[in-house]
């Protein structure tokens, strides 16, 4: 636990956000980054379908408190879909609703996702609704269930380790839904601490709404809750149309590929954009273990795992002193 706090930690650090925004790429963020621009991450898309994997596309944001800065992440959001309609890839989106305004003005936030899911379904792509902290947790199912009583193109996120989540699950069981264990530092009165309860809680989530739901996303590296997940399906002749595996660009790929072929519908978390350093930190502190499968390719081969994290935030935070 004390390693994943430490990942979260960095992941809440605007100044080393702000100095991975301008070094990150030179430190090897292009290996869990699927591009800066939109060109890059649709050639992305295009070679990951080429190996049957669909992909849901993640515009990467973080600390957005200023209109402009929502309005700008909504403009690239847009402009993604249109790509994605344009060019014919197996696609759709993925969101958090602080990068479109939820910490600014709830009206103003919902407008920009009311637009977005608007858009998309013109085009008939979904729209995911990622889940963040708990402070978030409540305002964005509500922002979701008011966009659901016009569009049918949206669904969210359940998280294991929130006390909350088995109601949450049930509620939303007629939506499409991504099960993951969590990502975020919450209180010990709000979300389960031991990793041993949060795990068996994400099989139990798994498992009803394989049963009960209408189409779920296991998002997960761990081969244990995967080969679970194989047995389960089969023991309950659940089709494979009802659910798919998901893990993260960069990691586990020849998994990937090899869940694919096995015809197991599978999908990968497509982050793409300069803002990245946030988001890779959470996913090692969502499974430190995750950091065995990118060291190599993100930092110094010749250093040790955790002095590389470690070290590469450090020398963010020094480059940004030094531009001071």
């Amino acid at each position: 636990m004390l390693l994943r706090d430490f990942f979260i930690h960095l992941s809440e650090n605007q100044l080393l956000n702000s100095a991975a925004q301008k070094y990150g790429l030179k430190l090897g963020a292009q290996s869990v980054v699927a591009g800066t621009n939109i060109p890059e991450v649709i050639e992305s898309i295009k070679q990951l379908n080429a190996l049957g994997i669909s992909c849901t596309v993640d515009n990467l944001g973080e600390f957005v408190f200023e209109k402009s800065e929502a309005t700008k992440a909504k403009e690239q959001i847009l402009a993604v879909i249109e790509a994605i309609h344009t060019e014919g890839v197996d696609a759709h989106i993925s969101l958090k609703p602080s990068q479109l305004g939820l910490d600014i003005d709830i009206d103003f936030c919902y407008d920009n996702l009311r637009e977005i899911v608007a858009k998309a379904a013109e085009y008939d792509i979904f729209v995911n609704f990622d889940m963040e902290n708990y402070d978030r947790l409540q305002v964005s199912f509500d922002l979701v269930e008011e966009l659901s009583k016009t569009y049918d193109n949206v669904g969210t996120v359940i998280q294991a380790y929130f006390f909350r989540a088995k109601e949450d699950i049930e509620k939303f069981k007629d939506y499409r839904l991504r099960i993951v264990k969590g990502a975020y530092k919450e209180s010990e009165s709000v979300a389960y601490q031991d990793k041993l309860d949060i795990d068996l809680n994400y099989i139990e989530l798994i498992e009803y709404h394989l049963l009960n739901g209408k189409f779920t996303s296991i998002a997960t590296h761990d081969h244990n809750v995967i080969e679970h997940v194989k047995r389960f399906v089969k023991d309950h002749n659940i089709p494979n149309d009802k659910f798919e595996f998901q893990m993260l660009y960069g990691f586990r790929k020849e998994m990937q590929v090899a869940l694919a072929k096995e015809g197991y519908n599978f999908c990968t978390y497509v982050p793409f954009g300069k803002d990245w350093y946030g988001y890779f930190m959470r996913r090692l502190a969502e499974r430190p273990q995750n950091l065995n499968l990118v060291t190599k390719q993100v930092f110094n081969k010749k250093t040790n795992t955790i002095l590389a994290v470690a070290a590469g935030a450090f020398a963010l935070g020094r480059l940004t002193k030094k531009k001071k």
